[in-house]
């Protein structure tokens, strides 16, 4: 049985319920956060949570628990997940529940979702396929809303187009990130990465790479890239909280370098998996 949360309670996945005037159904006004775990333990969870406060403040939604309340839910329900098998804790809070009229009313009460959710387990290291694509969302990327049709349609375009894992979007000729993913790319021994500048979602995963790199001398640059860097690059990656670091090795069906994963993601990629659990804290262990 799959236990979630919903608005203080704690019920099996398939007895939630939410009304249809919810406005996360009617406006799909609300925001959400994905947080992995592994091996039992949640990878930099007051980050994660720091990005899901930062949503709610910026369309204006009372943070409706407490730091201490949320740790207390990952708990209860990693409590009925297998240890040893990965997951990603989803979180989602709307406005409310209210008439269907866009002008809301301020005393709406938040409504909270959270479940686990089991990480597919999948090999990308052999490199994956991408295509490129204007960037159709809307300007606040560095909102994590859940207002994700833009990313729908973009995901399956790629997917349908020669199987891409993704779509890597360009804005006024600069790379700003994939439809669900951040983006990096090599020049030499050089990694670059847009900047969070809110054009994209300051990704974790992605954070916590450019960390681990700044540490060691393959470094990493933040900064605008364009269009023609990223097709002329020597290497491309994609980052997700999800998916880890992952190599590009075809885009738009031409082969990236030499059509194989780079030596530079093969350090990026042992220097993540080697650190990120280091970063991660058994449920046992919250502070809040």
């Amino acid at each position: 049985m799959q236990l979630v949360y919903l608005n203080g309670d704690y019920l099996p996945l398939d007895q939630a319920r939410v009304s249809v005037l919810d406005r996360g159904f009617t406006f799909g006004d609300g925001v959400y956060e994905v947080i992995p775990v592994f091996g039992g333990s949640i990878l930099c969870p007051d980050e994660h949570l720091r990005r899901l406060y930062n949503s709610l403040s910026a369309v204006a939604i009372r943070n409706p628990l407490k730091h201490s309340e949320w740790y207390g839910i990952f708990e209860r329900l990693l409590d009925h997940q297998p240890t040893r098998n990965d997951c990603s804790i989803y979180i989602q809070v709307t406005r409310g529940v209210g008439e269907r009229e866009h002008l809301y009313n301020d005393t709406l009460v938040p409504t909270v979702f959270v479940m686990c959710k089991p990480i597919q387990a999948r090999d990308f290291t052999s490199g994956v396929s991408a295509i490129t694509h204007e960037d159709i969302r809307w300007k606040y990327c560095h909102i994590k809303a859940i207002t994700l049709l833009p990313g729908v349609m973009l995901k399956k375009l790629a997917a349908a187009t020669d199987g891409s894992l993704d779509a890597i979007l360009i804005r006024q000729g600069y790379l700003s990130e994939g439809a669900s993913s951040n983006v990096f790319i090599v020049q030499g021994r050089t990694v670059k990465t847009p900047a969070t500048d809110g054009r994209v979602l300051a990704g974790i995963t992605r954070d916590l790479l450019v960390r681990l790199l700044q540490e060691v001398p393959v470094g990493c640059e933040e900064t605008p890239i364009t269009e023609q860097e990223l097709r002329q690059a020597d290497e491309i990656w994609l980052t997700s909280s999800t998916i880890g670091v992952v190599p590009v090795i075809r885009l738009d069906g031409i082969p990236v370098g030499e059509a194989k994963p780079g030596c530079i993601w093969q350090e990026a990629f042992r220097l993540y998996e080697a650190r990120k659990l280091n970063f991660a804290i058994p449920p046992g262990r919250l502070i809040g």
